[in-house]
C-alpha cells in the first residue's frame, strides 16, 4: 500500500490534476469515481495506472478486479493519499490515469458541434455531455475554449469523452474542415442571443455544424461574417440570457427533433 505524498506515482497524479501543460506534454488524463471508470470499461478502454482506497462498493470492487485481472497496474494507497489527490469534495475511493482519448471523426459527418471561447469547465462538460446524448458526431474546440480534459469537464461530461470524438484545432482547419468535405459541405449555424432565426423555423436536417460561443464573449468575430445563419432561443423580456450548456442543449435536441422520422 502506498501511504506517502511524496510517492513518484502520486506526484505524478497531482501534476496531472492540476497542470494543463503536464497533460498535453504527457497525452495523459485523470479519471475519478467508480462511475466514469465503468464508463471507461465500457468503452473497452485501459488505464495506465489505477489507484483505489479503503472498502469499495461491489461495483468498485468489480472494477478494480477487472482492471487487475487485464494486466493493469492497481496500487492501493491510504485514505490520507486519496484525499490529496482527489478533486472531488468526497472521492468515491478510485481514480486513474488514461492515454488521450483521440476518437476519429467520421469521413463524411452532417451533424458537428465547435465550441468557442467556453471557458467554464462545468459548462463545457455539460455541452459535451448533450452532444454526446444527441448524436452529434464531432466536437471542435476552437481557441480559447478551456481544456477539455482537465478534471472537473471530464466528470461534468458523466463519460461523453470515451463517446464522441473531440479535436483542439485552429479556426483555419475547423472551417476548412467544414467546406472541404467530399461530398455536401457543413453549413454554419451559430447561436445568437438576440439576432438571429428562430430555430425551428430553420431546416437543421441538411449538413451542419453548429458553433457556440462563450456566455462573455460570443462567437469570435473574425469569423462570424462565415456563418450561413444565426439562431437565436426566445426567452421573456425579464431574462436576458442563458448559459452555453443551456443553449447548446436546446439547439442540439433542435436539431434531432427535425431529424427524427415521424
Amino acid at each position: 500500500m502506498i501511504t506517502s505524498v511524496q510517492n513518484p506515482k502520486v506526484q505524478r497524479v497531482r501534476a496531472l490534476q492540476t497542470r494543463r501543460r503536464r497533460r498535453d506534454q504527457e497525452e495523459a488524463l485523470i479519471v475519478e469515481g467508480v462511475r466514469l471508470l465503468d464508463e471507461a470499461i465500457a468503452a473497452q478502454l485501459e488505464p495506465q495506472i489505477l489507484f483505489y482506497c479503503g472498502k469499495l462498493t461491489n461495483r468498485g470492487q468489480k472494477m478494480v478486479d477487472h482492471y487487475r485481472q487485464a494486466g493493469v497496474d492497481v496500487e492501493e494507497i491510504s485514505r490520507h493519499v486519496m484525499n490529496r489527490i482527489s478533486k472531488t469534495e468526497t472521492s468515491q475511493g478510485a481514480l486513474a490515469i488514461f492515454d488521450h482519448i483521440a476518437l476519429p471523426f467520421p469521413e463524411q459527418p452532417d451533424f458537428i458541434l465547435i465550441l468557442d471561447r467556453l471557458r467554464d469547465p462545468g459548462n463545457l462538460g455539460s455541452v459535451l455531455r448533450s452532444a454526446s446524448a444527441a448524436g452529434v458526431q464531432g466536437v471542435f474546440l476552437a481557441p480559447g475554449t478551456t481544456d477539455p480534459f482537465s478534471p472537473k469537464v471530464l466528470r461534468a461530461g458523466m463519460g461523453a469523452h470515451f463517446k464522441l470524438p473531440l479535436q483542439i484545432a485552429p479556426w483555419s482547419q475547423i472551417i476548412d474542415f467544414c467546406r472541404q468535405q467530399p461530398s455536401t459541405p457543413l453549413r454554419l449555424f451559430s447561436a445568437d442571443v438576440e439576432a438571429g432565426q428562430m430555430p425551428w423555423a430553420v431546416d437543421l436536417r441538411q449538413p451542419l455544424a453548429l458553433i457556440i460561443g462563450g456566455e462573455a464573449e460570443g462567437i469570435n468575430p473574425q469569423v462570424g461574417s462565415l456563418m450561413d445563419a444565426s439562431l437565436t432561443i426566445p426567452m421573456t423580456a425579464e431574462s436576458e440570457s442563458i448559459n452555453a450548456a443551456a443553449a447548446a442543449a436546446i439547439l442540439v435536441f433542435e436539431v434531432v427533433r427535425q431529424r427524427k422520422p415521424m
